[in-house]
């Protein structure tokens, strides 16, 4: 199973973050689940597109939010 690089895109009023997953025909439909899931679950990852393709590979796009965390802390100066 091969992943490309993630990289950040602009929807809308979000940002998020994409994540492309090559799935080889040789992997079983319970095993891809089973990986995706995992994503999902421990890696804040939902599932955006999937595409099958002729041969049997599987290609899915997976997204999470970008959030970004603004400091709340003011220097002051005396």
């Amino acid at each position: 199973m091969a992943v490309d690089q993630a990289r950040a895109a602009r929807t809308s009023a979000a940002q998020y973050e994409y994540r492309v997953v090559t799935i080889p025909r040789t992997t079983s439909r319970n095993d891809a689940r089973r990986m995706l899931t995992d994503e999902a679950e421990y890696g804040r990852w939902e599932l955006a597109r999937t595409r099958l393709y002729a041969g049997g590979e599987r290609r899915v796009w997976l997204r999470r939010k970008i959030i970004r965390v603004r400091s709340t802390m003011v220097e002051t100066l005396g």
